[in-house]
């Protein structure tokens, strides 16, 4: 599959518009068209941009690989803290004391956070 078209059921998947993936990419509209219809290509840095948003490795939207995302990482530290990121300060205050928690506390605070994450896309969706 070509780069335009996973791109293209990225932003769909996600029930975006042209021009509202392109405010969020900080990109223009006509570009997000170009791409879609593989009459251009993205340089290095918004190619990151895009993967980043998406949560796919930039190998996923170049067609290298079918697997979405790689997750090179089993570290629960910074699997907490990506999670976490993506959550906001709101939530990120009731757990100050991660430090000193163990890997299994740790472990279900992500399950916590991915759960909230999710409930708050779902209602992002209906709105």
């Amino acid at each position: 599959m070509s780069f335009g078209k996973r791109f293209k059921t990225l932003r769909l998947e996600k029930n975006l518009t042209q021009a509202e993936l392109a405010k969020i990419l900080s990109i223009g509209e006509s570009t997000i068209s170009f791409y879609e219809s593989d009459k251009r290509e993205p340089d290095y840095e918004t190619l990151q941009k895009i993967a980043d948003f998406f949560d796919v490795s930039v190998d996923y939207l170049l067609g290298r690989t079918d697997k979405r995302n790689i997750d090179v990482s089993n570290d629960v530290d910074e699997r907490l803290h990506k999670v976490m990121q993506e959550l906001g300060p709101d939530v990120l205050l009731a757990f100050y004391d991660l430090p000193n928690m163990t890997d299994e506390e740790k472990e279900n605070v992500i399950t916590l956070l991915e759960v909230i994450k999710a409930k708050r896309e779902k209602k992002k969706k209906k709105e």
